[in-house]
């Protein structure tokens, strides 16, 4: 029998799925922020520790440290955000498959995370979800957010735990089965969102040239579905804390600080996610991922 919980006194409980650290930083941070000071049990779990990544940081890629060894960097980078966001985590444990670039573009690297078949990939998370029970999980869409590897694999394993953590045919050994209540991309570039920003700041004549060339990279008609818009005003500065954490990755003077919080407060304040799936009865648009759940 699947297990889920309807106690109204049960505390309510996110899991977030990322494919590197610092994903968690940049996708959704505000409102994982505000639902851990809400009392949720939010728990992050990174499917792979960003070895192939680079030093993104230009001020830091002179660091010998970071260079030496950035494997173990990113993981203190990662428990510095942990503690700014005040979330769990854990880690799934496989390596990173890197961005491959070329024409034609090269092969993945032999045994990274992208290219293991998708039971294989899927069995941790599906143990993690029975373990943790959460009510609602989070992820990316099928094109990974971006079309990197590994956030394409991510939705795929996501997907997959969704509904074998539910099935009590699929590995008994992995725990009792359990049903998450609902399912959610994570839905933070858009075009309605960098329209209602660059509007703002032209109305308020302190356009940026960022966002502006943002704007020429999307279209609307090929944005996703915003279904649930979490009010995240008082939780931006701790989004921008964690970033910061991520000190190779994240310029602090780089595009995500293009636009100050006192623009978003006004302009798009809300952390936003696409609806994908949900075992309970909803009304959209929402403005809580855990709505029909408190």
């Amino acid at each position: 029998m699947t297990e889920t919980a309807t106690e109204p006194t049960d505390q309510l409980r996110l899991v977030a799925v990322h494919a590197h650290p610092d994903d968690e930083s940049s996708k959704g941070a505000a409102s994982l922020a505000r639902y851990v000071r809400e009392g949720v049990k939010v728990t992050v779990i990174t499917c792979t520790g960003g070895e192939r990544g680079d030093i993104l940081n230009p001020k830091m890629r002179e660091d010998t440290e970071a260079l030496a060894d950035l494997p173990a960097v990113r993981r203190r980078e990662m428990a510095a955000a942990q503690q700014v966001i005040g979330f769990d985590h854990e880690w799934l444990g496989f390596v990173d498959s890197g961005l491959p670039e070329g024409d034609p573009l090269p092969a993945l690297p032999e045994g990274s995370f992208a290219t293991l078949d998708l039971e294989t990939a899927a069995r941790p998370l599906v143990e993690a979800v029975r373990r943790l029970r959460p009510h609602v999980m989070t992820t990316y869409d099928e094109n990974g957010g971006y079309p990197h590897p590994d956030h394409i694999m991510t939705h795929r394993v996501s997907i997959a735990a969704f509904e074998w953590a539910a099935d009590p045919a699929f590995a008994p050994e992995l725990g009792e089965p359990w049903s998450v209540t609902k399912l959610y991309y994570i839905n933070g570039f858009s075009r309605q969102r960098f329209s209602a920003i660059a509007r703002y700041l032209r109305a308020h004549h302190r356009a940026s040239d960022d966002i502006e060339q943002m704007l020429m990279h999307f279209d609307e008609e090929s944005d996703r579905l915003i279904t649930t818009r979490v009010d995240v005003s008082d939780y931006l500065d701790l989004r921008d804390d964690a970033l910061r954490a991520h000190a190779t990755q994240v310029d602090p003077e780089g595009f995500f600080f293009a636009v100050g919080n006192d623009v978003l407060h006004e302009a798009w304040p809300t952390d936003d996610y696409e609806l994908r799936t949900s075992r309970i009865g909803v009304t959209l648009p929402e403005t809580d991922v855990f709505a029909g759940l408190r």
